[in-house]
């Protein structure tokens, strides 16, 4: 087998859509669209690796996407600021074809915000990484964005696992504070008002015994809660909460393998041990200079490949709920793989790591 890396980026362009639209995954039916989270740190990936003709074809297709939409925005921040209701065609939607075009099954959990704050952050990047303005019309859909986000950003929603829709989620507000400060950066705007709230008000109700948790009134952790610290910088590393969070994460979402779990609570195909936030904790990890911990984890990441390098979705060796397994391979059949996602933070780590 070829070097991992490499192969983790030919997997990436090689599924590409010719739209420039990533699709979550290409072999399972129900990923076969592009997710702005997905996407947006995949795009990132490729910027890290120089591939920055794939990030930009990214890039512009999701302004694309918001741009046709414009007045879908607007008017939904208007509804917002007079407090009339919103109804389900009312907001962005989290997933489309390659093609932009939004999903068929109207009954998907479309609204979802972390994925916007994100794209938001990965255009910052790409921009740094490039050392180019970004086009205007990019800029124009993320101003688009960025209005959508101040007006939602305390709403309830579905996580970054498209569950739990009726609470404000931990790793939703972090993304939205790392978009906006992204936002702020890249156009001069003064939003720091708002962020200095996200951020009071996770620290004023997202902790608990000293630990973030999944969401306000929760006393979950959540694999995902590194994310406050990478990329998204809502908080330091030396921050004491977030020291008890990630040994909460090792003490009970890590297998004695080394993968990492999402939440004790998660069944979605029995619970197993995802590739991504493996190597998220790895990444976590390189920043703070936890070299050995990352290495080990980027092992363990690189160890679930198949003969073919390609990185699945999550990995069935220990499950949380061994007898939800099978209903979900008979529903959607086996875990996705490749899982374009995977191999996105496998290239992160293996980057941070460097």
């Amino acid at each position: 087998m070829k070097d991992r890396l490499q192969r983790s980026v030919e997997v990436i362009l090689e599924h590409q859509g010719a739209t420039g639209a990533y699709p979550a995954s290409p072999s399972f039916e129900t990923y076969k669209y592009c997710w702005f989270r997905d996407g947006s740190f995949v795009a990132y990936a490729m910027d890290l690796v120089g591939e920055h003709q794939s990030a930009a074809r990214f890039h512009g297709w999701a302004a694309g996407v918001i741009d046709r939409r414009r007045e879908l925005v607007l008017r939904a921040v208007r509804k917002s600021k007079s407090r009339e209701p919103l109804g389900p065609t009312d907001y962005l939607h989290t997933r489309y074809a390659l093609n932009g075009r939004e999903g068929s099954d109207t009954d998907w959990p479309n609204f979802q915000l972390d994925g916007f704050g994100t794209w938001l952050w990965a255009l910052k990047q790409h921009q740094q990484r490039t050392g180019r303005p970004l086009p205007a019309d990019w800029l124009e859909a993320a101003t688009v964005v960025a209005q959508y986000l101040q007006a939602f950003w305390s709403h309830p929603c579905y996580d970054c696992w498209e569950e739990f829709p009726n609470q404000v989620h931990t790793y939703t507000l972090a993304a939205i504070y790392g978009g906006l400060e992204a936002y702020a950066s890249l156009s001069g705007a003064n939003l720091h008002p708002l962020t200095d709230e996200i951020r009071r008000f996770l620290l004023a109700n997202a902790v608990q015994d000293g630990r973030l948790v999944k969401f306000p009134g929760s006393s979950e952790t959540d694999a995902s809660l590194v994310a406050l610290v990478v990329p998204y910088a809502v908080l330091p590393w030396e921050e004491p909460c977030v020291a008890q969070t990630v040994r909460e994460i090792e003490s009970s979402l890590r297998s004695e393998g080394g993968g990492v779990h999402r939440y004790r609570g998660d069944t979605y195909y029995g619970g197993g041990e995802w590739v991504l936030l493996t190597a998220w904790l790895g990444w976590y990890y390189a920043q703070v200079g936890e070299q050995e911990k990352a290495r080990e984890a980027l092992a363990w990441v690189e160890a679930q490949a198949d003969a073919l390098g390609n990185l699945p979705e999550q990995v069935p060796a220990t499950l949380n709920a061994p007898a939800h397994y099978g209903a979900w391979t008979r529903r959607w059949g086996e875990i996705a793989r490749p899982l374009l996602w995977s191999h996105a933070k496998h290239i992160i780590l293996s980057h941070h790591l460097k």
